[in-house]
């Protein structure tokens, strides 16, 4: 028998801050979504920019650390799984959601993007100044 393999990694930006809520167990789950662009020329040369958005849910420990460390905006690495899950709402309509389930996530980019509002309690004259102006 052969093996099954689901795995998806993703680099993107973060489209929204992250929610998290706890299912009636307790346990943490934080939902985000991040989006990922690729460029390419046409044969006639024009160049083309196409975005796809990815919905990531983690859960557990993954879950308070996103929650902690996120921001809208922020470059981020995910690693996981794709889930489709389906409902009915009330209206008796159906509906289909593919998602990934997080089991990693790394963050990337710039250092100063990692940390939401790093110079909140900086004086606007002092940021971006180095320590020693002379």
């Amino acid at each position: 028998m052969g093996r099954d393999l689901n795995k998806v990694m993703i680099i993107g930006h973060l489209g929204r801050d992250p929610e998290m809520r706890y299912t009636p167990s307790g346990r943490p789950v934080t939902t985000f979504t991040v989006a990922t662009s690729r460029t390419w020329n046409t044969a006639d040369g024009d160049r083309r920019t196409e975005t796809e958005w990815f919905n990531v849910v983690a859960w557990g420990n993954l879950a308070e650390i996103c929650k902690q460390c996120l921001s809208k905006g922020q470059q981020v690495y995910v690693e996981g799984r794709l889930q489709t899950r389906r409902w009915e709402d009330t209206e008796g309509v159906k509906h289909t959601s593919v998602e990934v389930v997080a089991s990693e996530m790394m963050i990337l980019g710039d250092r100063r993007e990692q940390i939401p509002n790093h110079d909140a309690d900086i004086p606007a004259s002092f940021q971006g100044e180095e320590e020693y102006p002379f």
